[in-house]
């Protein structure tokens, strides 16, 4: 499905499932695909909405890139589909934008789910490494820099036993329009620090990942979710970066309890 949104913006979305929304935002360089599992998964428990963000899959490659603007984009849809608060969910990236959602929109989360993510800005030496891909990219296509990303960002396991999964992923990857890809580059270089907004979170926080995760591991979870009052953790083993994709059923297992638990607060 594509939503108008205003400015003339083109954003694609997946849903299925009713009640309680819960909107899911992919990391880089993925696209809404990243969700699949949880469309099918948690249509008992939620009305579930992925979006493709400005920039990758079906929605409209056009700048402003910018972590505030994907949180506003993400916004707009809900008002398009008559959304007043949703859970907010985000992986790696999503999970900036799910950050800002909460400095920009308060009002209109109804709870956390942050994969496999962190809340401090780029290091220099990350900043680096990200002027690095857009070089790479510019040079040499998004086809390389899948095949240079696949490798960290599934975890051990998976690569050793799931190559369907790992070339799921690489596909998905592949695909990414390169304009959106360094333009998300860009954003998450300059993004604001989220650190101080953590203490002063109010609403449900669930924070999840795999203990295989080589970009975020799980100690950085787990500092992650200290900094969160009242933060639930759970680290799914046997999996990395995404493992949305890589362990869907155990993801979706934690997701539907900290659905549950909401009706309590």
């Amino acid at each position: 499905m594509i939503a108008l949104l205003p400015g003339g913006l083109e954003l694609a979305y997946d849903e299925a499932g009713a009640g309680l929304p819960l909107l899911l935002l992919h990391g880089w360089p993925h696209d809404r695909s990243l969700w699949a599992g949880q469309l099918r998964g948690l249509v008992a428990h939620a009305r579930c909405i992925v979006p493709d963000l400005r920039g990758f899959g079906a929605s409209s490659v056009v700048p402003p890139f910018t972590i505030e603007q994907y949180a506003d984009d993400a916004a707009a849809l809900m008002d398009s589909l008559g959304i007043e608060r949703a859970v907010i969910g985000g992986l790696s990236m999503g999970g900036y934008v799910a950050l800002a959602m909460l400095r920009r929109h308060r009002h209109r989360v109804r709870a956390l789910v942050l994969a496999d993510t962190r809340a401090s800005a780029d290091t220099d030496d990350v900043r680096a490494t990200r002027l690095r891909l857009i070089a790479l990219i510019e040079e040499h296509g998004v086809e390389v820099l899948a095949a240079r990303q696949l490798r960290p960002t599934v975890g051990r396991t998976t690569f050793e036993q799931q190559p369907h999964l790992v070339e799921l992923v690489r596909r998905m990857m592949a695909s990414a329009p390169a304009e959106g890809a360094i333009g998300a580059l860009r954003a998450m270089s300059a993004r604001s620090d989220s650190t101080p907004l953590l203490s002063t979170i109010d609403v449900p926080v669930l924070v999840v990942g795999g203990t295989e995760d080589t970009f975020t591991p799980p100690e950085e979870l787990e500092a992650l979710a200290k900094a969160i009052p009242g933060c639930r953790l759970e680290l799914l083993e046997s999996c990395g970066h995404v493992c949305p994709v890589e362990r869907p059923a155990a993801f979706n297992h934690v997701i539907s309890e900290f659905l549950a638990s909401l009706v309590y607060h």
